[in-house]
């Protein structure tokens, strides 16, 4: 099972325009080249804000990575765990670069990593199954995508079922098989045994013509068949297999 969803940087810049350039210099103060701005941030709570202070003015996307991370640690780290959920948060360096000295672009950046762990939340909580991974990536363009991976057998008992319901087919199959070499078997006997029975009325007939009395016997299903059987053993012109027609 797996889900992607993506959230485009635009939206937010769109709606956000206004908000952070009247607050990008509130609170603001300089350390070196580094200035903090209080901002307001939207949270996974609709309707609801909060104030935040974030910093801006980085002098590399190394500095500014470092100081993200020590906010939320679980940004460009590796595997962590959200909701017991191994989870990745990935941001681009190249969009890295784009917000440590945008206000704008820094606090959608951070509004999204803000609310990471409470959607991780949200998707363990809405999945019909069990998550096993969950990946959130923020690319060059500030898009964001989720991807998750799941599975509705948590505990191997439909992947049991399965292997089970197999092996039963796989059974059946080789006795069904099996079956049909018995009966082929069986009908080769019986075709050994009709001509062994041919051969030794042929011989009777010749010993009787000897004598001048005979008596020939064909059995079948078919007394036309039978009748024709008897003939040409009278005749005979008989082949081995046609003497014995039995159903």
């Amino acid at each position: 099972m797996s889900i992607e969803i993506t959230n485009n940087y635009n939206n937010y810049a769109t709606s956000n325009t206004q908000k952070a350039d009247s607050t990008k210099n509130s609170g603001s103060r300089k350390e070196s080249n580094v200035t903090t701005s209080t901002v307001e941030m939207k949270t996974s709570t609709p309707g609801v804000t909060r104030t935040e202070q974030i910093k801006t003015g980085f002098s590399s996307a190394n500095d500014y990575s470092k100081y993200l991370q020590d906010k939320y640690s679980y940004m460009n780290t590796g595997t962590t765990s959200m909701q017991g959920v191994p989870t990745t948060v990935s941001v681009s360096g190249a969009f890295l670069k784009k917000c440590m000295n945008d206000p704008e672009k820094a606090a959608y950046l951070e509004e999204n990593l803000a609310a990471i762990p409470e959607c991780a939340k949200m998707a363990v909580n809405g999945s019909h199954g069990t998550l096993t991974s969950l990946s959130y990536q923020i690319d060059a363009n500030g898009n964001i995508t989720c991807i998750s991976s799941g599975t509705n057998d948590p505990d191997g008992k439909i992947a049991r079922e399965n292997a089970k319901r197999k092996a039963q087919e796989k059974k059946a199959a080789e006795e069904k098989a099996a079956k049909k070499r018995e009966e082929k078997k069986a009908e080769e006997e019986k075709a050994a045994e009709r001509l062994a029975e041919g051969k030794e009325q042929t011989e009777k007939l010749a010993e009787s013509r000897e004598t001048g009395t005979f008596t020939v016997s064909v059995t079948g299903t078919d007394v036309k068949i039978v009748t024709q059987s008897l003939i040409t053993t009278f005749s005979g012109t008989s082949t081995a297999g046609s003497f014995d027609i039995k159903a």
